[in-house]
């Protein structure tokens, strides 16, 4: 038996993007790819199974819900993608039912699996997939604004001219439209924003907020000319899958159930969470300004709207 295990719910253009940036990485000694289309996902392997010798050991194949027995994460990317012009909260009927019809397998065949949600609307397929299998929300997560603060902290070190590691920025609530920056936390080197910025000389925080408004519609962008987005959400869930393996104990703006979190319940949303081997140790109750706060509920309301809409 090969350890770590990954099982990959899902072989279109995340899924196999996914899998193509975690055999580079050496996160995973087996990875098996579960699709509809196995003829399709069968040639995915094929060719990536010609870089094997460039790679750290590791065993790829095609398979069915038995073979996720023993892994240790399964990571689903199964359902329709978002269309130009499409916001991700109008996809969420269709791949509500998509959930309908996987959940219960990966359920019967990885209950012991940390399962990681990465299909949109991911808050709303992240409560799904807890509701539907009866998995403790803990090992349950979703990806988030993880790829949304990626985003986020690149077009500021980028304005800033400093390497975008020196950037320490979250996006938090909705992984879509009523998303938000938490301005009152983030830093560059060891200074607030606050600071920083009449410090620089380069700009003020209305200029601040259009590199927000950037990273936010972002996938928009993406989309209108490609057709989808891929490449950052592959990456992003790497970085979520070391955490994971590795027991890092990250701190990463998953997609969490909240409950009585700044009286806030029964949702999934993007707060800063510890990851570690079981899924999330711990949420950090961080302490938002006024205005974060208000966003934060709008986020839930918006989110919860939505589940009421489709029944769950």
């Amino acid at each position: 038996m090969l350890k770590p295990k990954i099982g990959i719910i899902g072989a279109g253009n995340v899924g196999i993007r996914y899998a193509y940036s975690l055999v580079i990485s050496g996160v995973a000694r087996s990875v098996v790819i579960l699709d509809r289309d196995k003829a399709r996902a069968e040639g995915e392997v094929l060719d990536l199974a010609s870089g094997m010798p460039y790679m750290s050991p590791v065993e790829i194949k095609v398979g069915d819900y038995p073979d996720l027995e023993d892994a240790d994460l399964v990571v689903i990317t199964a359902g329709a993608k978002q269309k130009p012009g499409q916001t991700r909260l109008d996809l969420v009927r269709d791949n509500v039912e998509v959930f309908k019809e996987i959940i219960p397998h990966v359920a019967r065949h990885a209950q012991k699996a940390v399962w990681l949600v990465v299909t949109n609307p991911v808050d709303v397929l992240s409560y799904a997939a807890h509701k539907f299998s009866g998995k403790p929300w803990q090992e349950v997560i979703g990806s988030g604004t993880v790829l949304d603060s990626s985003r986020f902290r690149w077009l500021l070190a980028k304005h800033c001219n400093i390497d975008a590691r020196n950037v320490h920025a979250y996006i938090l609530g909705e992984h879509g439209d009523s998303e938000f920056p938490l301005w009152s936390k983030a830093i560059i080197g060891s200074m607030f924003f606050t600071e920083y910025c009449p410090a620089c000389h380069k700009c003020d925080h209305s200029r601040l907020d259009d590199i927000f408004k950037e990273a936010r519609d972002y996938a928009y962008q993406i989309i209108t000319r490609k057709g989808e987005t891929s490449y950052g959400i592959a990456l992003a869930l790497v970085k979520i899958s070391e955490a994971i393996l590795k027991d890092e104990n990250s701190i990463l703006p998953v997609s969490c159930y909240l409950e009585d979190y700044h009286g806030i319940s029964d949702v999934y949303l993007s707060v800063p969470a510890v990851v570690h081997r079981a899924g999330i140790r711990e949420l950090l109750r961080i302490n938002p300004s006024e205005q974060e706060l208000v966003s934060l509920r709008k986020s839930a309301d918006t989110i919860k709207a939505v589940i009421k809409e489709v029944g769950l």
